[in-house]
This record gives C-alpha cells, sequence and structure tokens, in this order.
C-alpha cells in the first residue's frame, strides 16, 4: 500500500489496518489518523512516535504493559495478537525447549517485579538465545534508562510494522 492509500483512508479504515502498530493500544493510531495527510512512511512513523514520547510516564508505563510476555502463556495458549503471533513464532520462541521456557519464564517474572512491565524486545531483529541475555543484561539497569530502553523497542517493533503495512524494506 503507498502513502496515498493511507492518507486517503476514512478512520474506521485506518484503525483496522493501524490499530495494532503499537500493541493493543488503538488509541494511539486513533490520535495519528488525525496528523493526515503524511508525506511518506516516515512521517507517519513520527507522529506514532511522538504520540508515545508525549505520554506522561504512567501512559508510557501502559504501552508497555500492553505488550505480552516473551513465550508467555499468550503465546502457549494462542492469545497473541495476530503480529504478535508472527513475530513470535518467527523468532523461533513457539519452539523452545522446557528448560528455555522456563529460564525465560524465570527472568520474565524478576523483570516485570522490578520494573512493573513486561520485557520488551524487538524480537524480529535478534534469534531466540539473544532473549535471555538481553533479559539479563537489561535487569541490571537502573529503572529511568530501562523505560527508555523498552519504549526504543516499541518503536522498533512500531517500525516493522508499518514498513510491512506499507511494503517497505525495514
Amino acid at each position: 500500500m503507498d502513502i496515498e492509500k493511507v492518507n486517503s483512508m476514512d478512520f474506521g479504515e485506518f484503525m483496522d489496518v493501524f490499530g495494532n502498530v503499537i500493541e493493543r493500544c488503538p488509541l494511539i493510531a486513533a490520535a495519528v489518523w488525525s496528523k493526515r495527510p503524511f508525506s511518506d512512511l516516515g512521517d507517519l512513523e513520527k507522529h506514532f512516535f511522538a504520540f508515545i514520547d508525549g505520554l506522561p510516564l504512567s501512559g508510557q508505563e501502559g504501552v508497555l504493559r500492553c505488550h505480552p510476555e516473551l513465550a508467555g502463556r499468550e503465546l502457549q495458549w494462542g492469545r497473541l495478537s495476530a503480529e504478535s503471533q508472527r513475530e513470535q513464532s518467527a523468532a523461533g520462541l513457539q519452539n523452545l525447549g522446557a528448560a528455555e521456557r522456563l529460564r525465560l519464564s524465570e527472568l520474565t517474572a524478576q523483570y516485570r517485579a522490578r520494573f512493573g512491565f513486561p520485557f520488551v524486545l524487538a524480537v524480529r531483529l535478534s534469534d531466540p538465545a539473544a532473549a535471555p541475555r538481553e533479559l539479563a543484561r537489561r535487569l541490571r539497569c537502573p529503572p529511568a534508562q530501562e523505560l527508555r530502553t523498552a519504549l526504543g523497542e516499541v518503536k522498533k517493533i512500531c517500525h516493522l510494522r508499518l514498513a510491512d503495512l506499507l511494503g517497505e524494506q525495514p
């Protein structure tokens, strides 16, 4: 789809296509729709990022809380959004062995207890073995730094999803 098509979408169509670019945060897509017309992918992306950056701390943490755990119960029970299902499956997280899944589960529980939101990682840009290493590394980060890092991962995911929708190379 090209940017002209995006700019011509009515609200409902825009929401159907872009409503989950930021995981389970359709309100962000609703706000971005009002910023039309967009000049290109980068301009569209800029509006998604600006909305996130403009949120108060509690809102930014809320965006993070909308993300599922990596290789968590939602993946096992088939309750992920279509986008997260594709991303986690493509990263091999559906095929982890019992020991790998247990290790990841333990680390994600520690992470959530420390920071109050799930560990977010743009898994399309890494391999399954990287998730536990990155989790262990980020568990040692100060909370303010980790919030910035996690939001950066949300933006990477957003970028990849937008590039997919617009048929552009990420």
